[in-house]
């Protein structure tokens, strides 16, 4: 009997954590999407101020889309993830976020991207492919069939999370541009508007922040661009409007905010090994066994808990990924 590709088989986490939107023939009136960020390793209790903060940034411009976009509440299909641990609230999720662009304090960010405009918006698709396309954000939510999928986010910095994001697999979009026979990378740029974006007036970065993936990751069917979560789009502090998630890598590499995507055979140089090539490589996978070098990666400090738990290889979805680097060497490909 012929053996079936890994890519055909959806992975059993994915059946178990997952909940599909129905989108409508040539509308997206049934459509309903989410969408994710990056937290802090301490989680102050929630306080007014903090929600005034996610009220004032969770309130998209969605007068152009339908209502249905646009929950009252956040809602999520499952209260846990595949290994049973819980999922992290709303208010922790929007609340603790990295994003530089705004400010490297991790509990203001809502607070200082509560101007930022997420619409309109269009993802420019170019390099090695056959069919160079921009899509607009309304493209992007009608042509590619949404899920729920709920991962755990491992930051670099050692804490983390578990997300319920809405949104569909990098795959469906790449396909789309036929990528061609040369293309071997694929480079993630985010928008810049030190206007609406505070930190990029800073040189923390060299802006705008650029990630990368091989093609062959960024076709595994868990990584996903994510245009919502907890059943409503995304905050402008947790990537607005789309972002990408690959649950098995550091946080840092789920680029927030994409303007442009690009096929290319050179491998990218991403912002943070440009900043520091030393403590931060092109893979950045989930590895408990290879440290910073300014801290060990073993175990992580999930938000919302006092004590820590150990850190699983790959962040716990090493059955579907492992063989993406088999023969590597993890501790110098790191």
């Amino acid at each position: 009997m012929a053996k079936i590709p890994f890519s055909e088989i959806t992975p059993e986490h994915i059946y178990l954590n997952r909940r599909k939107f129905m989108v409508g023939a040539g509308s997206a009136a049934s459509l309903a999407v989410l969408a994710a960020c990056v937290g802090s390793p301490s989680a102050p209790a929630a306080d007014s101020d903090a929600a005034e903060q996610t009220t004032a940034a969770t309130t998209p411009p969605v007068s152009d889309l339908p209502p249905e976009l646009a929950n009252d509440a956040p809602a999520a299909g499952a209260t846990t993830d595949e290994l049973g641990d819980p999922l992290n609230t709303y208010e922790e999720i929007t609340n603790y976020n990295n994003y530089y662009e705004f400010t490297t304090n991790k509990q203001t960010v809502a607070k200082k991207a509560k101007d930022f405009e997420p619409f309109p918006w269009q993802v420019e698709v170019t390099g090695l492919v056959d069919k160079p396309t921009t899509f607009s954000f309304e493209d992007l939510v009608t042509q590619f069939p949404h899920e729920e999928r709920i991962y755990r986010l491992r930051c670099v910095e050692a804490w983390s999370m578990v997300i319920p994001w809405v949104g569909f697999p990098i795959s469906m979009l790449l396909e789309a541009v036929q990528p061609t026979s040369e293309a071997k990378f694929v480079k993630f740029t985010t928008v810049e508007r030190p206007e609406q974006m505070p930190g990029q007036r800073s040189r923390t970065l060299d802006w705008p922040y650029v990630e990368g993936l091989r093609l062959d990751e960024a076709m595994h069917p868990l990584a996903i661009f994510a245009t919502g979560m907890y059943g409503k789009l995304l905050t402008a502090q947790n990537g607005a409007p789309i972002r990408m998630v690959v649950p098995w890598k550091y946080g840092f590499k789920s680029i927030k905010s994409i303007v442009k995507i690009e096929l290319t055979d050179v491998m990218p140089t991403s912002a943070w090994m440009a900043a520091a090539p030393n403590e931060y490589g092109f893979y950045a996978n989930v590895n408990p066994n290879v440290d910073h070098p300014r801290w060990s990666q073993g175990s992580e400090r999930r938000i919302g808990e006092s004590r820590r738990r150990p850190t699983l290889m790959f962040n716990g979805y090493e059955d579907e990924v492992a063989y993406l680097y088999e023969g590597m060497d993890l501790t110098k490909n790191f």
